[in-house]
C-alpha cells in the first residue's frame, strides 16, 4: 500500500507541471489576438479634433470598415503612409500631427480592425496585410508624381516592410522594428514552441526583398524591442540604408526626442 501511495504521489508531482504548461500553451494559443493587438476602441460617434487640417475616412474591407485620418496640406511635398503600433488608436497615435504640417507632408494613418472606430476583428496575418494594401490603394492614387514614404512604428514596421516589398515607395522608415514576433515571443517565453505563434510577422525573412531606401530608427534604451533587432535587419538590406540611433530614447517616448524629429526631417524626399 505504501508503494502504491508513493507512485500516486510521484505521478501527481510530474503531471501537475505538465498540466499547468499545457493550460498555459492553450491559453497562449487562443489569446494571441488580445496579447499582440491590445488596441482600444472608440465610440462610433467619436469626433476627432486637431489644430491642423484633416479629413476622416472610412475604408471598406472584407467584412469590416477601417477608420482613417488624412492630414492634408495645400501643396504638400508628398505623403507619409503611417502604420502605427499595437496599442491605442488614432486618437493617441496622431498627437504629433503638427510635425507633418511643419515639414509640409500629408500624412495618412488608419486603425486596424477592432481599434478605434474600425469595425471587425483581426483573424489572420494575411488579413492584416490585405487591409494595409487596400488602404494604400485608396489613398496613394492622389499622389501621382510625388514621393510617398511608408512609415512603420513597432508592430507597424512588419506591415510596412511587407507593403514596401510590393509597392516600392521612395523611402521606408522603420521605427523600433523587430525581426519577428516569433523571436519576441521566444525571448519572453523561451519554453514556447515557434509553431504556436499564429502571427509570426517574420520581417527578417523578407527584409532583403525591399528595394526602397530604408531608415532604421531605434532608441538605445528600448527594453521592449532591443536595438539589436534593428542592427540585425539592417544587415539584411540590399538597398541603401541608414541607422539612426536616438540616444536616451526608450520604446514609447522616441518620438519626443529632437534628434528623432531632426533625423527624420533630414531624410524626407523633396
Amino acid at each position: 500500500m505504501r508503494r502504491k501511495s508513493w507512485y500516486i504521489f510521484s505521478s501527481s508531482v510530474i503531471l501537475t507541471p505538465i498540466a499547468i504548461y499545457g493550460l498555459f500553451v492553450v491559453a497562449l494559443f487562443f489569446k494571441q489576438e488580445s496579447m499582440i493587438f491590445p488596441g482600444t476602441t472608440l465610440p462610433c460617434n467619436h469626433q476627432f479634433k486637431f489644430d491642423v487640417p484633416f479629413q476622416e475616412l472610412t475604408i471598406p474591407v472584407d467584412g469590416a470598415e477601417l477608420s482613417g485620418l488624412h492630414f492634408k496640406q495645400p501643396d504638400p511635398r508628398g505623403l507619409i503612409f503611417f502604420l502605427h503600433g499595437n496599442g491605442g488608436n488614432l486618437e493617441s497615435w496622431t498627437s504629433g500631427a503638427d510635425y507633418y504640417q511643419r515639414v509640409n507632408y500629408d500624412m495618412f494613418m488608419f486603425d486596424y480592425r477592432g481599434y478605434g472606430k474600425s469595425t471587425g476583428t483581426i483573424r489572420t496575418e494575411a488579413q492584416l496585410h490585405d487591409d494595409v494594401s487596400r488602404a494604400w490603394k485608396v489613398i496613394t492614387p492622389h499622389y501621382d508624381g510625388k514621393p510617398i514614404v511608408v512609415y512603420g512604428r513597432s508592430l507597424g514596421t512588419a506591415l510596412a516592410v511587407e507593403l514596401a516589398k510590393n509597392v516600392r515607395p521612395e523611402l521606408l522608415v522603420l521605427v523600433s522594428p523587430f525581426t519577428s514576433v516569433v523571436a519576441m515571443a521566444q525571448n519572453q517565453y523561451p519554453f514556447v514552441p515557434a509553431w504556436l505563434v499564429r502571427y509570426p510577422l517574420r520581417t527578417k525573412e523578407i527584409m532583403g526583398e525591399v528595394r526602397s531606401p530604408t531608415i532604421f530608427v531605434h532608441g538605445d534604451r528600448d527594453t521592449l524591442i532591443p536595438i539589436t533587432h534593428s542592427y540585425e535587419l539592417a544587415k539584411l538590406t540590399r538597398s541603401p540604408s541608414k541607422m539612426l540611433v536616438i540616444e536616451g530614447a526608450g520604446h514609447n517616448n522616441i518620438h519626443r526626442f529632437e534628434s528623432y524629429l531632426d533625423g527624420l526631417t533630414a531624410e524626407l524626399p523633396n
